[in-house]
């Protein structure tokens, strides 16, 4: 087995654990949160609190799942081409982690809209009063800041990333 077909099957292994834990999440605030009051982890802080969000981030773009499909097709698209041609180097790891980490968060989300027309939401910052949200949420802001983080860093550089470019001239 190629050290690319180890990194991919690795990737979509990770893709599939990372998707599969913000739907048990999902599923368990519906078993457990949907008709109740919230569950409070810290008084006026934070808390578990129901909710379904048929729209994008903040509740905006209400009934725009067409859209949302659109764009979670062009992320898994992108996040195929960037782990397919990522260099076998160690330094890379942090941006095929994050990679993969955004497309579980686009796949969590589409599913619910898939199945149910709207995502569920269930993590709530009381204190200041921060939209509702979900595990798949965290895992898409989480790894775009790391990314912000290594590119302003300088630990990627361009010409870390002209493999990008590269690629797309060699098809």
């Amino acid at each position: 087995m190629t050290g690319k077909s180890r990194r991919m099957i690795i990737s979509l292994l990770a893709f599939l654990a990372l998707t599969a834990f913000d739907q048990w999440t999902k599923q368990l605030a519906v078993e457990k949160l949907m008709g109740h009051e919230p569950f409070v982890i810290w008084n006026n802080v934070f808390e578990f609190l129901y909710s379904e969000n048929r729209g994008a981030a903040f509740g905006i773009m209400q009934g725009g799942r067409p859209f949302f499909v659109v764009v979670a097709v062009i992320v898994f698209a992108a996040v195929i081409y960037v782990l397919w041609n990522l260099p076998a180097s160690r330094k890379y790891i942090p941006l095929g982690a994050c990679a993969v980490t955004i497309a579980a968060g686009a796949a969590g989300n589409l599913i619910d809209r898939l199945s149910t027309n709207y995502v569920v939401d269930f993590l709530y910052f009381k204190l200041i009063d921060f939209p509702i949200f979900n595990v798949a949420d965290c895992y898409v802001t989480v790894s775009t800041a790391i990314l912000c983080l290594l590119l302003v860093s300088g630990f990627y550089r361009e010409e870390d990333l002209s493999f990008l470019q590269r690629a797309g001239k060699e098809s």
